[in-house]
C-alpha cells in the first residue's frame, strides 16, 4: 500500500498516460560533515524547519549518518498519520523512550497500542469529561485566588501547578502537593531539552560521559520515574479503587487475560502525567503571554465571560458558550504548539507525495511550521482568534491545523485539554489583565516541546 496524496504534477494531468516513477526527494543544503543538519536544528530549529517548505513538499535531511525525510505540506502530514505504511517511531520517539518507556500508549504500535487505547479511552469520552468539571473549576479559581494584583507571577511554576493538579485529581484521583508540581516542572524542562539534543545530534556514547549536562539530565529523568513510582505505590498501599484511570490500569488485563505488567502500568502513568502536564502547562504559559501582548483580546474574553455568566464565577457548564475564548485557545495552539516536531517510520517501501521512501526510513514534520505556512493562512504570523469563526475556518486547508494529530494516534485527551484550557483562560481573564515585567524572558525555549524561557507577568484587576 502506498500514500499517493498531493503528488507533483503528472503527465496524466496534461492528458499524457505515461507513468512517472517515484523520485528521490531533494537534499536540503547546509549539511555539516559528520553531523549533517543537526547543528542547524540545534541553533535555530524553528526557522530551519519553516524554510524547508521552500525546497519542496518532501526534503531529505541528514542527522549524523542517518537520512531523514522531512514533510512540509499539510496534506502529506495527514496522509502520513493515516497510512498503515508508517508507524510511531523515529528520532522523537526514540529520544523519548528514556521517559515514556516502550510499553506505554504513546510509543506502542499495533495490537498493544489498540489494547492500551481501549483501556484509557473511557476516561476521555465526551460524556465523561463533565464529571471533571468541578475539579477544573476549583483549580482554575484557586489559581486566580493565589495571585495578588500588582505582584509578579512566575508563569512556569503557576502553569505547572494547575496542569499537574488537574491531571492528578481528575485522572489519578491524587491529592498531590504543590511540591510535586514543582519537581515535575523542573525535571521536565531538563529532560525535554536533553532529549531534543540527543535526537538532532546523535552522539551516542558521548551522552554517557559524566559531564555536568549529562549528570543533570540523568538526575532529572530518574526523579521523574521516582515520582511516578510514588504515585502508584501510594494507590496500592491505600487499597482504594476509585473510578479513575489509575484504577483502570491497575485492573487491566493483557490479550491473554492476565494482569498487565508493572512496567506497562508505570509507562502508562508516565504518559498520563508527564507529557500531558508539559504540553498543557506550556500552552497556559503561551496563553498568558498572548493575553499580555494583546490586551484587546483579553478584554474581549472578559466581556464574553461576564455576558455568558451574568457576572457569576465561570464554570465548566459555560465553556461551550465562550466562543471567542475557545478561539483564543485555538489560535494559541496554532501559533505556539507545545509539540512542534513529530516523527514516523516507514514499515515498507512506499511513496509520499510522489517521492520514494524506503522501508525503515524516518520521517519528520513540524506542526509549528505547518500551522504558520503562509500558503495556508492569510496573515499567517498574526494572532487572530477570529480566523476560527465558522465563516472563516473553512478557508484553512485540511490538516493545516492538527495540534492533537489525527487518526488512531490522535491524542485521546484533546477534548479534556481544550475544556481545561478554555476554563483556565476564562477564569483568569474574568479577574485580571496582565502587564509585562522587567527581566521577563518570553522567548521560545526549544526542546521536544516549546515553552517560554522565563515568563514573568504582573496581574492587574480590571
Amino acid at each position: 500500500m502506498t500514500v499517493e496524496s498531493v503528488k507533483p504534477a503528472t503527465p496524466e494531468a496534461a492528458g499524457n498516460t505515461e507513468t512517472i516513477e517515484p523520485v528521490e526527494p531533494p537534499l536540503a543544503g547546509g549539511a555539516v560533515p559528520g553531523l549533517g543538519h543537526g547543528l542547524k536544528l540545534v541553533r535555530d530549529p524553528l526557522a530551519f524547519m519553516a524554510r524547508l517548505r521552500d525546497h519542496g513538499e518532501v526534503v531529505r535531511l541528514k542527522l549524523g549518518p542517518k537520512t531523514v525525510y522531512a514533510v512540509t505540506a499539510p496534506a502529506l502530514t495527514g496522509a502520513l498519520a493515516l497510512s498503515p505504511d508508517f508507524k510511531i517511531s523515529g528520532p522523537v520517539w526514540e529520544s523519548l523512550e528514556g521517559l515514556l518507556g516502550k510499553e506505554g500508549v504513546a510509543t506502542a504500535n499495533g495490537p498493544t497500542h489498540r489494547r492500551q487505547r481501549r483501556t484509557i479511552q473511557p476516561a476521555f469520552r465526551l460524556d465523561a469529561i463533565p464529571a471533571y468539571g468541578p475539579i477544573m473549576e476549583e483549580e482554575a479559581h484557586a489559581l486566580t485566588e493565589r495571585w495578588r494584583p500588582g505582584r509578579t507571577i512566575e508563569c512556569t511554576s503557576e502553569a505547572f501547578r494547575v496542569a499537574v493538579r488537574i491531571a492528578a485529581r481528575c485522572l489519578l484521583r491524587g491529592e498531590f502537593m504543590d511540591e510535586r508540581a514543582e519537581r515535575l516542572s523542573t525535571d521536565l524542562a531538563v529532560v525535554f531539552r536533553g532529549m531534543y539534543r540527543r535526537m538532532v545530534v546523535p552522539l551516542g556514547p558521548l551522552y554517557r560521559l559524566p559531564i555536568p549536562a549529562n549528570r543533570e539530565f540523568n538526575r532529572a529523568l530518574a526523579d521523574l520515574h521516582l515520582l511516578v513510582d510514588e504515585i502508584v505505590a501510594e494507590r496500592r498501599a491505600s487499597g482504594q479503587k476509585p473510578d479513575d484511570l489509575l484504577t483502570a490500569l491497575l485492573e487491566a488485563r493483557d490479550d491473554n487475560g492476565d494482569p498487565i505488567g508493572e512496567q506497562e502500568i508505570h509507562d502508562q502513568v508516565v504518559a498520563i502525567l508527564t507529557p500531558g502536564s508539559e504540553t498543557v502547562a506550556s500552552t497556559i504559559m503561551w496563553l498568558l503571554q498572548l493575553l499580555a501582548e494583546h490586551p484587546e483580546h483579553a478584554e474581549k474574553v472578559r466581556a464574553e465571560v461576564e455576558s455568558v455568566t451574568g457576572g457569576q464565577p465561570v464554570g465548566f457548564e459555560h465553556v461551550r458558550a465562550l466562543r471567542h475564548t475557545n478561539n483564543v485557545v485555538l489560535e494559541a495552539l496554532r501559533l505556539r504548539p507545545a509539540v512542534w516536531v513529530l516523527t514516523r517510520r516507514a514499515i515498507t517501501d512506499t511513496t509520499l507525495g510522489g517521492y520514494r521512501v524506503p522501508a525503515g526510513a524516518d520521517i519528520i514534520y513540524s506542526p509549528y511550521a505547518i500551522q504558520r505556512d503562509p500558503r495556508s493562512y492569510d496573515r499567517h504570523l498574526d494572532f487572530d482568534p477570529d480566523r476560527w469563526l465558522p465563516e472563516r475556518a473553512g478557508e484553512v486547508p485540511k490538516y493545516a491545523m492538527s495540534p492533537f494529530s489525527v487518526g488512531n494516534r490522535k491524542c485521546p485527551s484533546d477534548h479534556f485539554s481544550l475544556a481545561l484550557l478554555s476554563l483556565v483562560v476564562a477564569a483568569i481573564s474574568a479577574k485580571y489583565r496582565f502587564e509585562q515585567v522587567a527581566g521577563s524572558d518570553g522567548s521560545t525555549r526549544v526542546g521536544i516541546t516549546l515553552r517560554p524561557y522565563d515568563l514573568l507577568l504582573r496581574p492587574v484587576e480590571w
